[in-house]
């Protein structure tokens, strides 16, 4: 069953519905956290070895159906000339934000080869020693252009906002720029094994559906639609947008991810039941006992109806706090549970 993720994503018929997590290499294993005390986020990252070690630890720990490539979103960006770090606890802090549009011109164009050679290598190391497939991702252009912008994470993205509305032009310059790319990125890490990839808008959800159409929804278009030739699912997600399913299935991806604010039935009405779903289990679920967890699952199966096309993960990232065990716990209880079901 090495293929159960890819056969999910194509809405094919499996013998059990398959697993992974956001985050799943992160924070709660604490292999990731013994490295992380001597080795900085972008650090591991930019080592294919380390990178390659961490992204292979909750395979082979949980049991999951595929490995995500062990990287950060900014990665891209930091290649294309913005001075940035990332800060324990708080995320990417850009010193010298994006503000004008000279700082967009500013931008070079990304040569992944030759910009970010390490993550295909990374791609290529795990492609290589895993009998799972390896997902590939990045950041869509307004969630990378919000970091750009603010400076810093935020809850309001004001400056984005005034942004994307007062300087039009502007606003359009940073998310072409962005989405060149993003589109050169995610293509790299295709071309160097990845057999799907995930194009994260995290912060997408903090916009209206109006702003979303128009300011966004062209471009994560477009990088979708690039890479429909290379024979690889496409998962689109974003955090908090409930109300903006609908666009994002407008995007193009093969499968749309929810977060646990939807429920899984409810979404996949809406998306179209001719599109793969993901998700959605509250990550928070995880820090309770496990009968309450089983039950949460077994509701997000019970919703989702046996119907070809269901990757069970989270309605987001893993939470730090998480068990280890109770992750590998829920992976079998997904598999046994749905493989019951289907004899």
């Amino acid at each position: 069953m090495k293929d159960l993720f890819l056969r999910a994503c194509r809405r094919e018929m499996v013998e059990r519905t398959p697993v992974w997590f956001m985050r799943q290499a992160g924070r709660f294993l604490p292999e990731y956290r013994k490295l992380r005390q001597e080795h900085g986020i972008l650090e591991i990252a930019g080592t294919p070895e380390l990178a390659a070690e961490v992204a292979r630890i909750p395979v082979e720990r949980l049991g999951v159906d595929a490995a995500i490539l062990f990287a950060d979103i900014m990665i891209p960006v930091a290649a294309m000339g913005v001075d940035l770090h990332i800060e324990p606890d708080r995320g990417p802090v850009i010193p010298s934000p994006i503000r004008t549009a000279a700082d967009v011109r500013a931008l070079r164009p990304l040569d992944p080869a030759s910009d970010v050679p390490y993550i295909g290598e990374t791609v290529k190391i795990l492609a290589a020693d895993l009998d799972v497939p390896v997902i590939g991702f990045a950041g869509a252009p307004f969630t990378v252009a919000s970091y750009l912008v603010e400076g810093e994470p935020s809850r309001t993205y004001t400056r984005t906002k005034a942004l994307m509305l007062s300087e039009p032009e502007t606003w359009r310059d940073l998310m072409d720029r962005l989405t060149e790319a993003t589109s050169a990125y995610l293509r790299y890490q295709v071309e160097t094994g990845a057999a799907a990839v995930q194009l994260f808008d995290s912060w997408a959800g903090a916009l209206g559906v109006e702003d979303y159409r128009d300011h966004v929804l062209p471009w994560s278009r477009r990088i979708l639609d690039g890479l429909a030739g290379l024979g690889v699912p496409r998962i689109h997600f974003g955090v908090g947008t409930s109300h903006l399913l609908e666009l994002m299935r407008e995007t193009g991806p093969d499968v749309v991810g929810f977060d646990w604010r939807v429920p899984l039935d409810e979404g996949w009405s809406r998306v179209g039941h001719d599109i793969a779903v993901q998700g959605n289990l509250d990550p928070a679920a995880l820090l309770a006992p496990w009968e309450i967890v089983e039950r949460k699952a077994a509701d997000v199966l019970r919703r989702a109806e046996g119907r070809p096309g269901h990757v069970f993960n989270l309605g987001h990232g893993v939470l730090p706090e998480t068990d280890p065990d109770n992750l590998a716990r829920l992976v079998e209880f997904v598999h046994a549970t749905t493989e019951e079901a289907r004899r």
